[in-house]
């Protein structure tokens, strides 16, 4: 990633177009799609495709998501795994990041496993064609319809409680048992917002430690659940390497544990979340740096206690697709504020298509896409259109002077964005375009008025005659 001068005479796009050898760069430390270029109109391009004539023929807001970086991101991790450690290993798309038929489709054709949160996020994977023996269930409060759906296709089930542990006992046979993960909180704080912290003590998500040995003994003797091994969680847009060392001598001591129940476990799953860069600020380790950290912890702990290693599965979601989307706005009203010296630069979409620097406040970067060498020489609050104070999707833009109608494209909206959006205000949800070497291929379809209603019902009693 390059960073120059941020001053005002700094142009407020360029400085963070990918430089070098492409391929090499690892995505999550990009600012920008690995693609991002600027065109001789002075317009930035990703994946070959100019963003003012995606939104001419699209419109906007509009996800653009670049096929290059996602599927460099993919391989990245499966190299990775294959250069640090030593057994079998692989990585599985944690999809509550992006999940719609052509992400699962363009995951599972880089050879990834999927995990899933719910019935539909696993409806989904399936109809993109997901073998379902790639196919992990997640959730801590899975509905028996869930479990029976995954059971029936024959997925793995990360089994969260007591309560899964139960419906499935009742849902499978001894024939066909379950295939089951056991999760666990294993006690390890990591820097990162609250509200994505899983993996300390106080977390809604898995089993105490403290639980294991009842819960070990009580899966070795049910001949319906089929333990394959252990996971574990521990945050998101985390940036340190010692956590997912720590965890890996963590799960290693329960598989060990595990022997004296007489189960034989086989898969360690050491979950995802690793960062990426938002601002330039961010410094998160590159895909290899964090797989190798992972890998070799767990490599390391399996050999002091003179175990086979296991099958070793990591879960990134935000690292895989973060970087690799922009989300194109048009600009529209603007309010100059003398007295607090504050200017409000408002654009066609905000908290309903990207919810986050809401919900976490959220940093990011934006570019105008159309005048991307011009200088920054202000610094604006960019405003989303929605009827709430708080819909700001940028506090401090440092941005060139704009006028109605140009493109604002915000950076690294890749990761639960379009998942979070919804219709606040009744906005429609945008659309959304996989571009690749000057091709743009429509994958999500804008939705209208009539969508906004598909759903509702006017009681007769209550319909009005003309």
């Amino acid at each position: 990633m390059l960073l120059t001068d941020s001053s005002p005479k700094t142009s407020a796009g360029t400085q963070y177009l990918p430089q070098g050898d492409r391929t090499l760069l690892s995505p999550n430390q990009c600012l920008m799609p690995l693609t991002a270029k600027v065109n001789d109109q002075d317009t930035l391009e990703i994946g070959g495709c100019s963003i003012a004539d995606l939104v001419a023929q699209y419109g906007s807001p509009l996800y653009i998501l670049d096929e290059f970086t996602l599927r460099t991101a993919c391989r990245q991790y499966q190299t990775a795994l294959a250069r640090y450690y030593p057994g079998e290993a692989t990585a599985i798309y944690a999809s509550k990041a992006w999940n719609c038929l052509a992400v699962c489709a363009l995951v599972a054709s880089e050879g990834l496993g999927i995990d899933v949160v719910s019935g539909g996020e696993l409806y989904t994977a399936l109809k993109a064609g997901f073998n379902p023996q790639n196919i992990y269930l997640h959730g801590n409060n899975k509905s028996r319809s869930e479990l029976q759906f995954a059971y029936d296709k024959g997925c793995t089930i990360i089994v969260d409680n007591q309560l899964e542990l139960e419906l499935l006992s009742a849902i499978a046979s001894p024939e066909t048992p379950a295939r089951i993960l056991l999760r666990l909180t294993p006690g390890i704080e990591c820097h990162t917002h609250e509200y994505i912290r899983t993996g300390h003590i106080d977390s809604k998500f898995g089993f105490d430690p403290n639980q294991l040995p009842a819960i070990f003994a009580t899966v070795a003797q049910h001949p319906s659940l089929q333990c394959l091994g252990l996971h574990a969680h521990i945050g998101s847009q985390i940036f340190e390497r010692q956590p997912h060392q720590d965890l890996g001598r963590v799960l290693v001591d329960w598989l060990k544990e595990a022997k004296t129940y007489n189960l034989s476990l086989e898969i360690l799953n050491i979950g995802g979340g690793l960062g990426i860069c938002y601002t330039e600020s961010d410094d998160p380790p590159s895909i290899e740096e964090w797989v190798k950290a992972a890998a070799q912890s767990v490599a390391s702990a399996c050999r002091a206690y003179n175990l086979p290693l296991p099958k070793l599965i990591c879960e990134p979601g935000r690292s895989l697709i973060g970087s690799a989307c922009v989300t194109a706005y048009t600009v529209g009203s603007r309010k100059e504020i003398p007295d607090l010296n504050r200017t409000y630069v408002a654009v066609d979409g905000g908290m309903s298509d990207n919810p986050r620097p809401i919900t976490y406040q959220s940093l990011y970067r934006a570019v105008v896409a159309n005048h991307m060498t011009t200088p920054s020489q202000e610094t604006v609050t960019l405003a989303g259109k929605h009827c709430e104070s708080g819909d700001i999707v940028i506090q401090s833009a440092q941005l060139p002077p704009t006028q109605p109608g140009d493109l604002i494209v915000v950076l690294g909206t890749g990761a639960y964005n379009y998942s979070m959006a919804s219709n606040y205000n009744r906005l429609a949800r945008p659309a959304a375009v996989l571009v690749h070497e000057g091709d743009a291929q429509i994958i999500l379809e804008r939705e209208t008025y009539e969508d906004l209603l598909r759903q509702d019902r006017l009681p007769e009693k209550l319909q009005l005659k003309p």
